[in-house]
C-alpha cells in the first residue's frame, strides 16, 4: 500500500487539501487530530508527559490542557522534542492499526504539519507539500485559532521553511488563493493512481 504524506506550514491549507482528496476517494490520517485524541484515550501517555515535560499542563482535575501544552512546546524547544519523542510510537501504533482498515483504497495520505521535522517523512513513499504566502498563512491562522500574532509567527519559527520542505518532496501544491486548488490535487490524483498500477 502506497503512503503519501501530506505536509505544509501553519496556516498553509493542509486541511483544504486532505478534504479534496477525501472527496476522490482516499482516506487521510491526520496524525495532529489524532495526537490529540491518543491524549484522551492513553493513560500511560499521560502519565509520560507529566513525569518528563510537566505536572502544570493538567487541571485540578488532572485532565490535560492541550492549549497549555501547545503554549509550553513552542517556546521551549526541548520540551517540543521530548513531547514528540514521547507521542511518536503512540501514533505510529495508531496509523498502523488505521492502515488495516483501508485495505482497498488505491493509496493512503498521512497529514502531518511537522511530517520531516518529525522523521516520519521516513514511512512515506510520496510527499506533498502545501505551500501558501506567509502573510496568508498568519491571516488564515488568526482567523481560525484566534491566536495573537507573535504566537502564530513563533509557530512559523519553529516549524522548516517552504523551501526546504519542497527540495524534500515530490509534489507540491500552492495554496494562495490564485491558482485552482482542486485542479493542482487532481494532477497529483492521477500521477499517483499511475504509480499504483
Amino acid at each position: 500500500m502506497m503512503i503519501v504524506g501530506i505536509t505544509g506550514g501553519i496556516g498553509s491549507g493542509k486541511t483544504m487539501v486532505c478534504k479534496i482528496f477525501r472527496q476522490l476517494g482516499i482516506p487521510v490520517y491526520e496524525a495532529d487530530v489524532s495526537a490529540k485524541k491518543l491524549y484522551d484515550a492513553e493513560p500511560e501517555l499521560l502519565d509520560q508527559i507529566k513525569n518528563d515535560i510537566s505536572e502544570n499542563v493538567f487541571d485540578k482535575k488532572g485532565k490535560l490542557d492541550k492549549q497549555k501544552l501547545a503554549t509550553l512546546v513552542f517556546q521551549d524547544e526541548a520540551a517540543l522534542k521530548k513531547l514528540n519523542k514521547i507521542v511518536h510510537p503512540y501514533v505510529a501504533r495508531h496509523f498502523s492499526e488505521w492502515k488495516k482498515q483501508n485495505p482497498a483504497a488505491p493509496y493512503l495520505i498521512k497529514e502531518a504539519a511537522i511530517l520531516f521535522e518529525s522523521g516520519t517523512d521516513q514511512d512515506c513513499d510520496k510527499i506533498i507539500t502545501v505551500v501558501a504566502p506567509e502573510e496568508l498563512r498568519i491571516h488564515r491562522t488568526i482567523l481560525r485559532d484566534k491566536r495573537p500574532r507573535t504566537e502564530v509567527m513563533q509557530i512559523i519559527q519553529k516549524q522548516w521553511n517552504d523551501e526546504e520542505k519542497i527540495k524534500r518532496s515530490d509534489y507540491v501544491i500552492t495554496n494562495d488563493d490564485q491558482q485552482l486548488l482542486i485542479q493542482q490535487v487532481l494532477e497529483i490524483h492521477n500521477k499517483i493512481l499511475l504509480l499504483t498500477k
